[in-house]
C-alpha cells in the first residue's frame, strides 16, 4: 500500500508531469570504499561487467538517460553513460544526488546507488508507473528504514538540498521536512521483490561474500 507523507491525496499540482514521461536515471558512484578496502564501483561479481558498469544496464530500458555521478570518472572506464562530477565530493550521497540533479534533462530522476547487485527492473519499473505527485518517492521498510538511495527524486529538490549543503547538513534524508515525501512500503515492494534483494548493499567484506553466495543460489 502507498502512503502520502505531510501531505494530502489532493495535494497534487496541477501539471505534474504524468507516469511515462521521460526520467533520467542516475547512479551514484562516489565514497571511498573505505569499510570493503576496495572500489566497490569496479568489483566484477560474476566476472562480467563491473558493477557500476552493471547498474547502469539495468537502468538503461527503464529510462531516457543515465547519468553517472563520481568524483573521478577516469576510474570508472567507458560506460553507457554520461559521468557527470560530483560537485560536493566530501557530502556524501546527498551531495551525488544533488549534483545529479542539476545535470539531469528530465524533471524527474531515478537514483539509486552502484553497489546495488540485485536491483529488481520490476520493482524500479512499478515506482516510475506511480502518479508523480511528489518530489521525493522511496521505499520504507517494516522496520521503518527508509532507501533513500532506491528512489525517484524531482528536481523541485535541488535548492532544498542546496540549502542543507551549505549549512553543512549532509544527512540523506535531511530535507525532506521541505518537500513531498511518498513511501512505498515494504508489501507493495515485496510484490515485485519477494526477498527484498534490491537494498542490499555491498559496502565490507562480509556483504562481498554474501553477494557472491546470493549469486551462487
Amino acid at each position: 500500500m502507498l502512503f502520502l507523507h505531510a501531505f494530502g491525496e489532493g495535494s497534487a499540482r496541477a501539471g505534474q508531469p504524468a507516469p511515462g514521461s521521460p526520467v533520467t536515471g542516475i547512479v551514484l558512484a562516489g565514497g571511498r570504499s573505505a569499510r570493503l578496502g576496495q572500489d566497490k564501483a569496479l568489483l566484477r561479481l560474476d566476472g562480467g561487467l563491473t558493477l557500476v558498469a552493471t547498474t547502469v544496464e539495468r537502468l538503461r530500458p527503464l529510462v531516457d538517460e543515465v547519468l553517472v555521478v563520481t568524483g573521478d570518472g577516469a576510474r570508472l572506464g567507458r560506460l553507457s553513460a554520461r559521468v557527470v562530477p560530483d560537485v560536493y565530493p566530501d557530502a556524501g550521497a546527498l551531495g551525488g544526488i544533488y549534483s545529479g540533479l542539476v545535470a539531469a534533462r528530465h524533471e524527474h530522476a531515478l537514483i539509486v546507488a552502484c553497489d546495488m547487485p540485485f536491483l529488481s527492473q520490476d520493482l524500479l519499473r512499478h515506482m516510475l508507473a506511480l502518479p508523480r505527485d511528489y518530489d521525493v518517492l522511496l521505499p520504507r521498510l517494516a522496520d521503518g528504514l527508509l532507501e533513500p538511495l532506491h528512489a525517484v527524486y524531482s528536481r523541485a529538490c535541488r535548492e532544498p538540498i542546496r540549502e542543507r549543503l551549505a549549512a553543512g547538513r549532509y544527512r540523506v534524508v535531511g530535507f525532506h521536512d521541505l518537500v513531498r515525501v511518498r513511501h512505498v512500503e515494504e508489501p507493495e515492494l515485496r510484490r515485485f521483490d519477494p526477498e527484498l534483494r534490491s537494498f542490499f548493499n555491498v559496502n565490507t567484506p562480509e556483504e562481498l561474500r554474501r553477494a557472491l553466495e546470493m549469486l551462487g543460489e
